[in-house]
């Protein structure tokens, strides 16, 4: 083990302890490997980069503070929502590399205030607060992480991943700050964790149409996660070009997310995202508890296919199936108790839904369940649902939903859809 304070001589005020971390790292790679500890204090720094067999050990009171100055920070290429692009390195940043740990009681802080302002006006993209890249055995432990400049944790195409007590925090108003977002990669555990984000708090991704290695983001659990604000508890999508399969999300918490569990996808994208078991969630204030949403409107190409006509199916065409719901408790949601909508050509496919409970906010404003085109803003809808297939309720309790009163049954379905059991007389449109 060495502490940064050893190599204090390569400090200078204008790059403040980046040498610093240069020289130690180093050091570290030409031993084989080793810790690094950051004892209590504040350092402010550009980019960390680690190497294989390497631990960043961040003591309680130790703070490292990255510099507000995008001219101390090397432009690399690397992929952001799918596409290769040119951003700022990463604050901590990781590629090629093994044995890769973060951990301890310090904290993260990007201070984001400089790049927010700043979006769009630099000559590249927002670093990330912490990314590893085409990295296998990774581990982050807890650490806590704040005010990122864009996306707060990225594992990009990586293998053996643990995330876990990690405390996550970005204002409710910073843009693109989603909290933990595992692209391409494999064997990801993530555990224990808070997010409470500006965007999407853990994210599921496997590139777009032109991500040019797309690859599966499969073999994930999410285990007793306390999720708070942001626009999704746990999101699949919108890129999911590669496949994003056997998904576990269980013992979590959702509090005031706009949607809760999030699947959003449109044609083009191509992808399945399969073998999905959401299980023991529970959910207060969120916009809408489940959103399975094929005609996803935002990002590269978001207006396009928007019709609602049955398309030719092809490679482009996206698939959402193998879905299992169970012992979710959901209370005051908005919009809608869930929202499915499938294509015309793919519907949304075998869906169960078991021993769960809605209820619905009394006095919720319209709000929209999913971002999609020609949707109009619901408030205290039923679940709606359209273009699914093989579908099946069986003790699910909704209530406070509009029209409860006058007799409706709590499923919105119309003849688009195919085989929906709800366990009761109903399964035609009502």
């Amino acid at each position: 083990m060495i502490k940064i304070r050893e190599f204090e001589e390569y400090y200078n005020e204008e790059r403040g302890w980046t040498g610093a971390f240069q020289q130690a790292v180093a050091h570290l790679e030409r031993e084989g490997g080793g810790t690094l500890t950051v004892t209590p204090g504040k350092y402010e720094t550009y980019s960390i980069e680690l190497k294989s067999n390497v631990t960043l050990h961040l003591e309680a009171g130790a703070e490292l503070l990255f510099k507000q100055d995008c001219g101390g920070y090397r432009v690399i290429s690397t992929e952001y929502e799918g596409k290769r692009t040119d951003l700022y390195m990463p604050c901590i940043y990781a590629k090629n590399a093994e044995n890769v740990t973060l951990c301890g009681q310090g904290v993260l802080s990007g201070q984001g205030e400089y790049w927010w302002k700043n979006q769009g006006k630099l000559p590249a993209g927002r670093p990330y607060l912490v990314c590893f890249e085409h990295c296998c055995r990774v581990k982050v432990l807890d650490v806590k992480m704040t005010c990122s400049p864009v996306w707060t944790l990225h594992p990009l195409y990586c293998d053996d991943v643990e995330i876990r007590g990690v405390t996550i925090r970005n204002p409710r108003n910073s843009p693109n700050t989603d909290g933990i977002n595992p692209d391409g990669c494999s064997n990801v555990r993530i555990a224990d964790c808070l997010v409470d984000v500006g965007d999407d708090c853990i994210t599921l991704k496997s590139g777009t149409e032109e991500t040019p290695d797309r690859r599966p983001c499969e073999n994930i659990t999410i285990t007793n996660c306390n999720m708070i604000h942001g626009h999704g508890g746990v999101v699949i999508g919108s890129e999911m070009s590669g496949g994003v399969r056997n998904v576990v999300i269980t013992n979590c918490v959702f509090q005031d997310t706009d949607r809760g569990i999030r699947v959003k996808t449109r044609r083009g994208r191509g992808g399945s995202m399969e073998s999905i078991l959401i299980s023991n969630v529970i959910m207060d204030r969120v916009l809408c508890p489940f959103v399975f949403n094929m005609f996803y409107r935002c990002g590269m190409n978001g207006g396009t296919y928007k019709d609602k006509f049955a398309h030719k199916v092809t490679e482009g065409t996206p698939v959402i199936r193998n879905i299992q719901i169970q012992n979710c408790m959901v209370t005051d949601a908005r919009s809608a108790a869930g929202f499915f909508y499938g294509l015309p050509e793919m519907p949304v496919e075998n869906v169960s839904m078991t021993d769960c409970s809605i209820r619905m906010c009394r006095d919720a404003e319209p709000g929209y369940p999913g971002m999609m085109e020609d949707l109009e803003p619901m408030s205290r809808e039923r679940i709606y649902m359209r273009n699914a297939r093989n579908v099946r309720f069986r003790n699910v309790s909704i209530q406070g939903y509009q029209g409860e009163k006058e007799g409706k049954m709590p499923w919105d379905i119309d003849e688009s859809c195919e085989n929906v059991d709800t366990g009761e007389q109903a399964t035609k449109a009502n």
